[in-house]
């Protein structure tokens, strides 16, 4: 886990192969000043429900795949008081999304979605997060150590 979601409590309650759910605690550690469930902290869960997948799942690619969130789109609909959950059902997506990034050498882009729930079942937020998953490069390079290497967008292979 990491850890700024582990001190803000953030815990994954669903893994599976339809979907992921991470919920976010009410608190202190993720309250905002009006009361309510601070931004960050409900984007740290909706980036969470959808990279957990894919970080347990490119574990299985038949090819070492990076992976890097290049976009995050939110909104926000009703304020999150009190604890709440946010769940990504795009596991099969991104599985797919893996596996052809682990067979070519061009990145693949995928836009993972997160609705947050309150503790009434209630839609408080919807996020896309586009994730960019690579297939890394395998011994050194013409460019040098790996670690030096980098992509046309300037991105770390």
């Amino acid at each position: 886990m990491l850890p700024l979601a582990a001190f803000a409590g953030l815990r994954v309650t669903r893994l599976d192969e339809h979907a992921c759910t991470v919920h976010v605690p009410g608190g202190w550690r993720t309250r905002n000043p009006f009361a309510s469930t601070y931004f960050a902290a409900q984007a740290m869960a909706a980036e969470m429900s959808t990279g957990a997948p894919a970080l347990v799942l490119r574990e299985d690619a038949k090819r070492p795949v990076s992976m890097l969130v290049v976009g995050l789109r939110a909104s926000y609909t009703k304020r999150l008081v009190g604890p709440g959950a946010f769940t990504c059902e795009d596991v099969a997506a991104i599985e797919a999304t893996i596996a052809r990034a682990a067979e070519t050498d061009e990145p693949q882009l995928l836009i993972a979605r997160s609705t947050g729930r309150d503790a009434a079942a209630e839609v408080v937020a919807e996020f896309e997060l586009s994730w960019s998953f690579k297939r890394r490069r395998e011994g050194p390079s013409e460019a040098g150590p790996a670690q030096n290497s980098r992509d046309e967008s300037g991105r770390p292979d």
